[in-house]
């Protein structure tokens, strides 16, 4: 498979980043700092995170949390790579077990569904938002502008249960409307599960914007 990349003049920037006591920010051009949409959202279901990690205990939770940050930071640098055509048989085939199932799982999602791609771990900024980040993938989903978001998970998630996922995705698609004058509606979530099938799930934007305006107002206040 070959992807072929689209490079918008408008998306030719940079951000920088800083780490804070409330958490990521970004410098945008015209020097206002965003926090990232993915530290405002990071209160999202805070009440049973911390309820889990009670339940099993602070050192088993902390190496969970270890396993499962390792886990995704590997599945996004693979997925990323064969997304950006450097992805060869032999880096395939020297991958560990764990990851390769799950890049394996995701590369058939890719295949089936990606076309021409506008961006990959492509910063984004909205003034009206007043919110920064940095986007997994801009792509065609089956033909239509999307933004696309790659997950993992120890377990299946309930959809209920990850609505800030649609949010940071509807986050983004307004960031890139408000860069480049194009409108994306559609939102794609996929989850890769350990030792499971992967979790696909396809939205509309219009669906998660007012729920993401009154979380983020919340937060700017």
């Amino acid at each position: 498979m070959n992807f072929c990349h689209v490079k918008l003049s408008e998306l030719d920037f940079e951000l920088e980043s800083t780490t804070t006591e409330k958490g990521r920010v970004y410098r945008v051009p015209g020097g206002e700092l965003y926090p990232s949409i993915t530290t405002v959202l990071s209160a999202y279901n805070k009440k049973a995170i911390m309820e889990w990690r009670q339940r099993v205990g602070e050192e088993k939770a902390n190496e969970i949390s270890r396993k499962a940050s390792g886990r995704g930071t590997k599945l996004h640098n693979t997925v990323e790579k064969y997304l950006l055509n450097e992805m060869s048989d032999i880096k395939i085939q020297t991958m560990m077990p764990d990851i390769k199932e799950m890049f394996f799982d995701m590369r058939k999602i890719i295949d089936e569904n990606i076309g021409d791609i506008y961006g990959i771990e492509q910063p984004l900024y909205s003034h009206k938002l007043k919110l920064a980040g940095r986007c997994d993938c801009i792509a065609e989903w089956n033909g239509e502008l999307a933004i696309v978001d790659w997950k993992t998970a120890s377990r299946t998630k309930d959809k209920d249960h990850i609505q800030n996922y649609f949010m940071q995705a509807t986050a983004y698609a307004e960031m890139f409307e408000e860069r480049t004058g194009r409108a994306i509606d559609t939102i794609v979530v996929a989850i890769s599960v350990q030792s499971e099938s992967p979790q696909l799930f396809v939205e509309k934007k219009s669906k998660y914007l007012l729920p993401l305006n009154e979380y983020n107002e919340r937060y700017q206040r």
